[in-house]
C-alpha cells in the first residue's frame, strides 16, 4: 500500500507558488482580523485504501521556516480548495456556555440557530459574495443537523424563494424556528448532506439529528441520498464518541472528499469535528504554525485550505495544461543545444 503524504502550511509563513494557490480567505464573525490559511492534505485512491498520513511542513528545517523560505509547488490539477465553515451560533451554544450540564437537556435536541446566529450568517454571506468565494464554489457539503443546514443555505443559498419558480427551495419559510423566508436553490451549486462531518456523536441531544424524512420537507433541495438510514443510528444516549475516534472519522471524510470531481468545495460543519480533524496536521511545522492550524473556530468562521494529492495515485488529468510544440519544430534550449554540439560556436 503506498503512503499518502500530507503537507499543511500557513500562507502567513509559507507562500505556495503553484498557480492554483490563489489567495484564500478566512472570516470570523467575531473579529475583523483576517487569517489566511493554506492547508495541504491527502489524496485518496478510488478503491478507498486506508490513508496513512505523513504531516510535513514545506520548509526543510525550522531555520528555513523562520526565514520565510518554506515555499512549495504542486501541479494545480492535483489540488482542491476547501472552504471550512463552523455553523453559526445555536441555542445550545448559549445555554451550554451558561451551564455545561445544559448540553444534556433534551430541550436542545438538534439545536437551531439563534437570532444572533442568523445575523452571523448574513455577515458571512456578504463576505463570500464580496470576496468572490461564492462564485467559485462547485459543491456545498453539510453536516445533516439543523444548525449546519441553516448556516449552509443561509450563506451559500440563492436569494428569496418565490412561488412559481420551477426549482425546489433550499429551505422552506420558518424552517427550524428560523423566522426566515424561504431560500431559493436557483443558480446555486448542489448541496449534499454527509454524516461523516457531524459533531461528536452520543450523549448530548443537541448533536442528535432528526429523521431524514423530517428534514426533506424543510430542505427540499439538499441531497440526503448518502444517509444510510432514516433514523439517527449513529448517536448513542450513553456513549460519547472519543476524540481519537472523531479524528479518525475526520480523516475518512477528507479521504471521501478527495474522490469528488469538484475542485472548490465548501464544508459546513462543527467545532469539535474541525478541531480534532485539523489537529492531525502541522506536527513538524514551526509551533506558531501548528497553533494557527489547530486553533478553535468561532461561530460562523470560514477558513480556506488546499488539499494536495502527493501519492501519485489516481490524479485527475490537467485541464489547463497545454503540450506545446504544435506544430512540431526544433525547440532545444540553447544550453542543451550547446551540450549536444560542443564544436559549434554559438553567436549572439
Amino acid at each position: 500500500m503506498p503512503a499518502f503524504h500530507t503537507t499543511m502550511t500557513l500562507s502567513t509563513n509559507c507562500k505556495p507558488i503553484c498557480n492554483h494557490f490563489n489567495p484564500t480567505f478566512s472570516f470570523s464573525s467575531l473579529t475583523s482580523t483576517t487569517v489566511t490559511t493554506t492547508s495541504i492534505t491527502p489524496r485518496k485512491h478510488r478503491q478507498r485504501p486506508t490513508i496513512r498520513l505523513s504531516v510535513l511542513c514545506s520548509a526543510s528545517s525550522l531555520s528555513d521556516m523562520d526565514s520565510g523560505l518554506g515555499q512549495s509547488l504542486y501541479p494545480s490539477h492535483r489540488c482542491k480548495t476547501i472552504h471550512l465553515v463552523r455553523h453559526a451560533q445555536g441555542i445550545h451554544n448559549v445555554e451550554g456556555e451558561k451551564d455545561h450540564n445544559a448540553y444534556l437537556s433534551e430541550e436542545l435536541f438538534d439545536a437551531h440557530l439563534t437570532p444572533l446566529g442568523w445575523k452571523q450568517v448574513d455577515n458571512l454571506r456578504k463576505h463570500v459574495q464580496t470576496s468572490g468565494v461564492s462564485k467559485k464554489i462547485e459543491l456545498i457539503v453539510v453536516s445533516p443537523l439543523l444548525r449546519t443546514m441553516q448556516t449552509a443555505v443561509g450563506v451559500f443559498g440563492g436569494e428569496g424563494y418565490m412561488d412559481g419558480i420551477d426549482v425546489p427551495p433550499l429551505m422552506v419559510a420558518n424552517a427550524g424556528n428560523s423566522i426566515r423566508p424561504a431560500i431559493s436553490s436557483l443558480n446555486c451549486p448542489p448541496f449534499i448532506a454527509v454524516e461523516l462531518c457531524r459533531e461528536h456523536l452520543g450523549v448530548h441531544p443537541c448533536d442528535r439529528r432528526k429523521n431524514i424524512s423530517e428534514y426533506k420537507p424543510l430542505f427540499p433541495a439538499i441531497n440526503f441520498s448518502l444517509a444510510k438510514s432514516d433514523a439517527d443510528i449513529l448517536w448513542k444516549p450513553d456513549v460519547r464518541e472519543k476524540n481519537e475516534e472523531l479524528a479518525a472519522r475526520g480523516m475518512k471524510f477528507l479521504n471521501w472528499l478527495w474522490t469528488r470531481k469538484e475542485k472548490e468545495i465548501a464544508v459546513v460543519t462543527h467545532s469539535g469535528f474541525l478541531i480534532h480533524t485539523l489537529g492531525a496536521f502541522g506536527n513538524d511545522c514551526h509551533p506558531s504554525v501548528k497553533s494557527e492550524i489547530c486553533k478553535s473556530f468561532n461561530n460562523c468562521e470560514l477558513r480556506s485550505v488546499v488539499i494536495v494529492d502527493r501519492s501519485m495515485i489516481g490524479s485527475d488529468s490537467p485541464t489547463t495544461n497545454y503540450p506545446g510544440k504544435i506544430p512540431s519544430g526544433l525547440d532545444l534550449p540553447s544550453d542543451t543545444a550547446k551540450e549536444m554540439h560542443p564544436d559549434i560556436e554559438v553567436t549572439k
